[in-house]
């Protein structure tokens, strides 16, 4: 948790700082590359509030109206970023790169500005800007990237392919990938806006804004996709789950496994249901006792696994 919360909050400081600069920027120079990185810091800190919201209203105690907690509200929240804050951003700065590219837009990055009695060529404000972004987001995309690799490790997970499709942590996830398309996205502007400076070519910079609008978009959906395995209800992996069938084969007095079932309620709340059939003769209080050992020994084998219901099988 206190992880998730450093990682959130070091991009929510950044990105806040970053739009700042960015529209200061755009409103200098009237860059259309610029203006897409405005929505795109925008909505990277709308993100990062909402994913704040849903790790506080996820970490609640469990209720009677909601036995196994609020986990799942981190879900849901990283689903209404990735449909209303990047998908929104990304559709408004496609929109206007595509406008600029298609009837011209208004750019002024030529046009030299005074400023406390100082006049200077506005287009380095707007590099100064993107590099400066750069420098931040880099800053944060270095916390999350800590972040992932701790779980890598923790899992064995080889590539952050593998992690992208099996973490439960899709608040560090959403961080993450956030901050590699904020690093993508200033380059690429930075990129546009060097190459219409030199070739005094407009088209350089709308395209960048259409690109950086495009891969927003693209985001959201890959985004969407992940919570989406995790809103409707997703087991672990079946190497996960091969091991936690084994501990409990492996109890006393436990013949064989007639039923199991694993479901993640929460980033770290992982439940586990298994009917079991036990050696006949078995006393009551053997069979009790052989289910509370294994019970310990699935939680001390996976610090995800919060709930299990061992139901003994006639």
């Amino acid at each position: 948790m206190a992880t998730q919360t450093s990682v959130v909050l070091a991009a929510l400081f950044a990105n806040g700082a970053i739009a700042v600069m960015k529209f200061g920027g755009f409103l200098l120079t009237g860059s259309p590359a610029m203006l897409s990185e405005v929505y795109h810091s925008i909505s990277d800190t709308g993100n990062q509030v909402f994913l704040l919201i849903g790790i506080r209203y996820g970490a609640q105690d469990a209720t009677r109206a909601h036995p196994f907690g609020y986990g799942k509200a981190q879900f849901f929240y990283s689903f209404l970023v990735s449909v209303m804050l990047f998908g929104i951003a990304g559709w408004e700065s496609a929109s206007h790169g595509y406008e600029a590219l298609t009837h011209g837009g208004v750019h002024r990055a030529n046009d030299p500005v005074t400023l406390l009695g100082t006049t200077f060529d506005p287009v380095y404000v707007n590099y100064a800007v993107l590099l400066g972004a750069i420098a931040f987001e880099t800053y944060a995309f270095k916390k999350a990237y800590v972040a992932i690799t701790m779980q890598m490790d923790e899992h064995g997970w080889e590539t952050f392919r593998e992690a992208f499709r099996k973490t439960s942590d899709v608040t560090t996830l959403t961080a993450l990938t956030e901050d590699f398309i904020a690093l993508a996205g200033a380059g690429i502007a930075l990129f546009g806006i060097y190459l219409t400076r030199q070739t005094g070519n407009s088209v350089y910079d709308a395209g960048a804004a259409l690109i950086i609008g495009l891969m927003l978009m693209g985001f959201a959906i890959a985004l969407a996709w992940e919570n989406k395995r995790l809103l409707i209800g997703e087991s672990i992996s079946q190497t996960d789950e091969r091991e936690l069938r084994d501990i409990i084969i492996a109890g006393d007095g436990i013949v064989e496994i007639d039923d199991f079932r694993t479901v993640y309620f929460g980033p770290s709340h992982l439940l586990v249901a298994a009917d079991v059939v036990f050696e006949p003769g078995l006393e009551t209080a053997e069979i009790d006792r052989s289910i509370s050992d294994i019970e310990r020994e699935l939680r001390d084998h996976n610090g995800h696994v919060k709930s299990v219901y061992i139901e003994p099988e006639d």
